[in-house]
């Protein structure tokens, strides 16, 4: 009797794959004394690479304004490569959209409060979070967008 192999996760590699940091109204934006406001995008996305390897990339973006002006503009890529063997279909999305994001997040956040100091900024700190209720969220989407297509 054969036994079924068993499911693997791995991290292969995490790594910075984009990084770009802006300060569009430099250095008058350093004499701004109004309390910015601060807009937060997360976006996650797999692929499949060869050999049972992964690749998930997480970007953060973070918009900083004051007075209607830019204070800065961040967007960080932060990327992964996963080696996922033997895990059911059916099993993939959340390992993709859920576990692999939750492994990035730390990094990303991380290289966001770093980067925003090091532009002049108080740093920001992202709250910790974890995808499942992104994921959620998109599924939720995808289900909707199958039951109500736009006609052509």
């Amino acid at each position: 009797m054969s036994e079924s192999p068993q499911p693997s996760f791995a991290i292969e590699k995490i790594y910075l794959k984009d990084l770009s940091v802006e300060v569009p109204n430099g250095p008058g934006v350093f004499l701004e004394h109004a309390a910015p406001s601060v807009d937060v995008s997360i976006n996650s996305n797999g692929r499949a690479l060869e050999g049972g390897l992964f690749e998930v990339v997480l970007t953060v973006t973070i918009t900083a304004k004051a007075n209607e002006k830019t204070l800065f503009l961040v967007e960080a890529a932060q990327a992964g490569v996963f080696r996922i063997l033997n895990v059911p279909q059916q099993d993939m999305g959340p390992l993709l959209g859920i576990t692999c994001p939750n492994t990035l997040f730390p990094y990303v956040r991380e290289t966001i409060s770093a980067v925003t100091s090091r532009a002049g900024f108080q740093p920001v700190v992202l709250a910790p979070m974890t995808f499942e209720g992104i994921y959620q969220q998109q599924l939720q989407q995808m289900q909707q967008q199958q039951q109500n297509p736009k006609p052509n």
